[in-house]
């Protein structure tokens, strides 16, 4: 695959960014996109390796070899056919996965790995601005009706495989626009939101019926799915926000990720009215959370015009390399920075927050913190130490709290009758997405807990076969790593 000294010719290289100060003064994508002779360079650096490890890292099984060689070659229309072949959304993976592929790629053992994301954002590009990819309705229906409750990645990619199956789809969404947390939790200079749109338009020409500002469970309750479709797929993600339950955490100014990030995707959408403005304008700012949400918060604030944005991460500082207990192909636990951090964050690590300060009006002024270790006693697990002597007050007029999610909403799933686990996440097999409740089925973070849109997408493809053999006794869908090459 590729061309054969390829990866010993060619370097990798990455999109290049726009200057920090010019990007955030908008909300624009602001990546510079590779010319098409160094794209086709980056696809030569594949290997041919003897067992491609890339494809046990991309949890859709993506036929990664195989694109790249079609990239190399300049065969731009045959790499889309293989690239949709296993993953229904290219253009939002090659701008939002974080490419497990990548740390699988033998490349990587001693180089610097393919750049499998980006080729594949690119190729996606490349379709779209060809017209190939178009809708394509099934030529046959089987009369069987499904619901699809959620429009996230994986409520769309199951929606589009149980359409592609013939069966007349209805996808649910309590949001006012399609697409979930692609739309209302990625900020707009990841993702622009006329990259989903699109896609939403060919969905929606092949005959996927999206009704919006309906909550699956309050306008609409649980029975009355069962009555009215064949099936239920229940991708309504893991939306319980983690909470930081210490004084002062109820002033005016510390506020949820997972508020603050929907609210200015609105804004940016033209929505100009809110009951209670987020704004990060002329503030002190502390991002607490260290992961793709808290980055997104710090991309953010700095477009509002903060006065300063520092991030809090509870974690120890990871390592660059690839730590000695995480050996390639599995994903290591290493030091990412992102391109917000580097608009001009201060990122501070093994620092806890110890309590909120706030006027005599209720609004935050300030908050305490104290450095940890992580300690491990004999016979147990490891545990976290304040250290001694390490108190601080830091001036924050808002903090923005993103700590991840513990599970998703069960309004609907005790409607169903539905089991839980633990972490109430509704209980679905990995064989077969089947819950206790016959004809209803749980995929995505519903399902899994938080995760990737990566497996998100996967687990909604992989639902939809199920679904499918379930209404029909069989099913022609692919599983992961099949392949559906005649689709684009």
């Amino acid at each position: 695959m590729g061309k054969i000294t390829g990866f010993l010719e060619f370097d990798r290289k990455v999109e290049a960014y726009a200057p920090v100060e010019e990007r955030v003064q908008n909300y624009k994508e602001f990546s510079v996109r590779l010319p098409e002779k160094e794209i086709k360079e980056q696809g030569a650096r594949c290997m041919d390796c003897g067992i491609p490890f890339c494809h046990s890292g991309c949890p859709l099984g993506n036929l990664i070899p195989d694109f790249n060689d079609a990239v190399y070659r300049g065969k731009w229309d045959k790499a889309a056919h293989i690239l949709h072949s296993t993953n229904n959304f290219p253009e939002f993976t090659g701008r939002l996965c974080p490419a497990p592929c990548e740390e699988a790629c033998v490349l990587g053992i001693n180089e610097d790995p393919v750049t499998i994301e980006n080729i594949e954002k690119n190729i996606a590009e490349t379709a779209f601005e060809n017209g190939w990819i178009k809708p394509e309705p099934p030529e046959i229906r089987t009369g069987k009706k499904v619901a699809v409750v959620g429009s996230g990645p994986a409520g769309l990619a199951a929606a589009q495989q149980l359409n592609r199956a013939g069966h007349w789809v209805t996808v649910f969404e309590r949001d006012e626009k399609p697409g979930g947390l692609l739309r209302y939790g990625i900020p707009d200079f990841k993702m622009e939101k006329h990259i989903i749109d699109r896609r939403l338009n060919v969905l929606e020409a092949e005959g996927i019926e999206f009704k919006c500002g309906i909550n699956v469970g309050v306008d609409v309750k649980g029975e009355e799915l069962q009555n009215d479709f064949d099936a239920i797929v229940l991708c309504g993600g893991a939306t319980i926000r983690r909470n930081l339950p210490i004084e002062g955490a109820d002033l005016k100014g510390v506020v949820q990720a997972m508020d603050f990030l929907p609210q200015n995707n609105r804004r940016v959408d033209g929505t100009t009215t809110f009951e209670n403005e987020l704004l990060a304008t002329g503030k002190d700012v502390v991002v607490i959370g260290g992961g793709d949400t808290g980055s997104d918060c710090i991309g953010t604030s700095f477009r509002h015009g903060a006065k300063s944005v520092s991030n809090f991460e509870i974690m120890p500082m990871a390592t660059v390399e690839r730590p000695e207990d995480q050996p390639w192909p599995f994903w290591p636990m290493r030091l990412r920075t992102s391109s917000s951090h580097k608009e001009g964050a201060e990122r501070f690590f093994s620092i806890s927050t110890k309590r909120f300060v706030g006027d005599k009006d209720g609004n935050l002024t300030g908050l305490i913190t104290s450095q940890v270790e992580w300690v491990r006693e004999p016979g147990k697990a490891m545990v976290l130490r304040e250290v001694e002597g390490t108190e601080k007050e830091w001036k924050c007029e808002l903090a923005l709290l993103a700590l991840g999610f513990t599970g998703s909403e069960m309004t609907i799933a005790e409607q169903l009758g539905l089991e839980a686990d633990a972490r109430t996440n509704i209980k679905a097999t990995e064989r077969d997405y089947k819950t206790n409740v016959p004809g209803v089925f749980a995929a995505g973070d519903q399902r899994r807990g938080q995760s990737l849109i990566v497996w998100a997408i996967s687990e909604g493809r992989q639902a939809a076969y199920h679904i499918d053999t379930y209404l029909m006794g069989a099913s022609e869908l692919p599983l992961k790593g099949d392949g559906d090459l005649p689709r684009v």
